[in-house]
């Protein structure tokens, strides 16, 4: 395992790749199904007893954090292009399961973000990624501070297969792991929410993978 730096800003982050699926938009409907034909075909989710397993990546249907109980509300892939290249695995927990994208942001409940890359992500194309992502999805009243979005953005490592990265989100702000050891604290709140909004929001980076996200499972 590569040694992971440390870093004590507090907008430390080690996650990101919100690239959007379908680079342009005007093209025909029929390749946006096709391309989900592929991604359903290549990727399809398995519930064993006590865990979901999609793409060889199997996460528990229950995990406790911050002192809680949190239930595997929904697990997708993340595919870039019409060809559904497998990016990673993504896993959304909920103290309460629901379908509600608005609802789950505005609740203080503790939520957790599971992240496991199953290709290369090169740095450059990460911080692109969030930053597309958290501009889209920070709208009035919310406003991100430009040096604290540049800071963030800075600290944006390249991501590599088999690495696990997970955003613990509360109502103090969110705490970024990797391979289960704590990296580093997003101390502010509405930045922290701007980052779960570039998966939930208005503007996700992946609408299918949103969709997957909110299955709200029991």
């Amino acid at each position: 395992m590569r040694p992971y730096p440390s870093w004590s800003h507090p907008l430390w982050s080690q996650i990101g790749w919100s690239r959007p699926s379908w680079p342009h938009p005007s093209w025909p409907h029929i390749a946006l199904w096709h391309a989900l034909v592929i991604v359903a075909l290549l990727a399809p989710v398995q519930c064993l007893a006590g865990t979901a397993e999609l793409d060889g990546v199997r996460l528990s249907d229950t995990v406790q954090r911050d002192g809680k109980v949190l239930h595997l509300n929904g697990i997708g892939l993340r595919t870039y292009s019409i060809l559904g290249i497998h990016i990673y695995v993504a896993g959304l927990y909920l103290e309460h399961p629901s379908t509600d994208a608005a609802a789950i942001m505005q609740s203080p409940e503790t939520k957790l973000l599971k992240i496991r890359f199953v290709r290369n992500v090169g740095a450059e194309a990460a911080r692109d990624a969030w930053r597309k992502g958290l501009l889209n999805n920070c709208r009035a009243p919310c406003r991100l501070d430009p040096d604290d979005l540049a800071h963030f953005l800075a600290l944006v490592p390249a991501m590599h297969a088999g690495e696990r990265y997970s955003i613990l989100f509360t109502g103090l702000g969110a705490t970024v792991s990797a391979d289960g050891a704590p990296l580093g604290t997003i101390a502010k709140p509405e930045f922290a929410s701007a980052m779960l909004a570039t998966f939930l929001g208005p503007t996700p980076a992946s609408p299918m993978l949103k969709a997957e996200l909110l299955q709200g499972r029991e």
